[in-house]
């Protein structure tokens, strides 16, 4: 049985101090729903994403808040927490139900509210995805990983680390371009003429990371509806279908070693969602990726299969990651320029995916796109999932 999205929904990607969590993740769910032109009983389950409302909301077991809040009091509404990728995993969990023939109709998405947290809170709150008895206590946060990350690839691939850091720059520079004009960004309307220069000569942060090689946090939601392609068929005439999923994980990062920066976790999923679809990564149009930081950007795509280790770097400051390059990356901005709301952040991929293949990405449209990949990282490599969408 075959399972396809058939409507997508999502908040703009800011400060949102006004809104709850569940507030957020309704706006998204109703927008998902009226885009998927189904009636409210026909939604029979949610699948709900969300890191750390507790620290940052004061709020836990959310599923049920967030059924009764969109009016579907007493249907199944589970919680999934993976991290970033916290959203991603309720997604897969809900194709899965679906294909096995649980549901016919169901609602995934997420919610997060890191920006009005404020940063300490935030921080601290984002900090949780490492491990807490080895890492943490040590005074390891994500800007602390990913610097080591990016020194370790500069070493390993034997690239001189300014060079390596102006190879960097392009990834920031291309994902803030995109944002800029994507109007549910963060950065709307923002640094969509930055310079290498800007990003090298930004605050440094972590060194190497200065403040433009990281993504922002991030308040949102977002939310897609997933059908059986019976029912798809019966709403929707063109309904995108979920061609593959694949997840994996690992562990703290003194165990991985040389994996931090070829992401085994990340290839084992990728390749596990291109069995599944029975393509490889030469079929794939263009890709969402979890771009936390620059070098993240670089190390996924190499992960997954798109270029040689120690090439995506070269590709990247050549352009072939452009909208107009040969492998389109995060046309929507990616996490650095359309924000990241880590429990909302995998189906507000799955939403640019979509509309992309539906042609309907107006601002920053990818020609001729057929078949989309999603990409999300939770925490340091601990958990990882990828997802391909297509159009028949």
């Amino acid at each position: 049985m075959r399972v396809a999205v058939i409507g997508v929904g999502m908040t703009k990607f800011g400060k949102h101090p006004d809104k709850s969590l569940v507030d957020l993740f309704a706006d998204a769910f109703f927008e998902a729903l009226e885009d998927a032109n189904i009636e409210l009983k026909n939604v029979e389950a949610i699948y709900f994403g969300n890191f750390v409302g507790e620290m940052t909301d004061g709020s836990a077991n959310l599923s049920g808040f967030v059924a009764d809040e969109v009016g579907l009091k007493n249907i199944p509404a589970i919680r999934y927490e993976g991290a970033c990728a916290s959203s991603s995993v309720a997604f897969r969990e809900a194709v899965r139900a679906v294909k096995a023939g649980y549901y016919n109709c169901v609602a995934v998405g997420g919610a997060e509210k890191l920006l009005s947290a404020g940063t300490a809170i935030g921080t601290r709150a984002l900090a949780t995805a490492v491990d807490g008895v080895y890492e943490m206590t040590a005074g390891l946060t994500f800007p602390g990983v990913f610097a080591l990350a990016a020194r370790y690839y500069a070493k390993k691939y034997e690239i001189p680390l300014q060079k390596l850091r102006e190879m960097m720059a392009y990834v920031s520079v291309k994902n803030h371009k995109y944002g800029a004009v994507n109007p549910k960004a963060q950065f709307y309307g923002k640094y969509g003429d930055l310079k290498v220069e800007d990003v090298l000569n930004s605050r440094m942060i972590c060194s190497p990371l200065t403040l433009l090689d990281c993504c922002p946090m991030t308040d949102g939601g977002s939310a897609v509806i997933v059908a059986n392609e019976k029912f798809a068929k019966e709403v929707c005439g063109d309904p995108v279908y979920v061609l593959g999923t694949g997840q994996a994980s690992g562990g703290s990062l003194f165990r991985q070693g040389e994996d931090i920066i070829k992401a085994i976790p990340r290839k084992i999923a990728a390749e596990m969602a291109f069995r599944e679809a029975k393509i490889t990564p030469k079929d794939v149009d263009f890709v969402e990726v979890h771009d936390c930081f620059t070098i993240a950007e670089i190390i996924a795509l190499e992960a997954m299969g798109f270029f040689e280790y120690g090439t995506a770097c070269y590709a990247t400051a050549e352009g072939v990651t452009s909208i107009d390059g040969d492998l389109p990356v995060n046309p929507d901005g990616g996490l650095i320029g359309k924000g990241h709301p880590v429990g909302a952040t995998g189906t507000s991929q799955i939403y640019t995916a979509v509309k992309q293949l539906r042609n309907e990405f107006k601002w920053n449209q990818v020609k001729d796109a057929r078949i989309a990949m999603t990409d999300t990282l939770g925490g340091d490599f601990g958990t990882l999932v990828n997802i391909i969408l297509g159009v028949d």
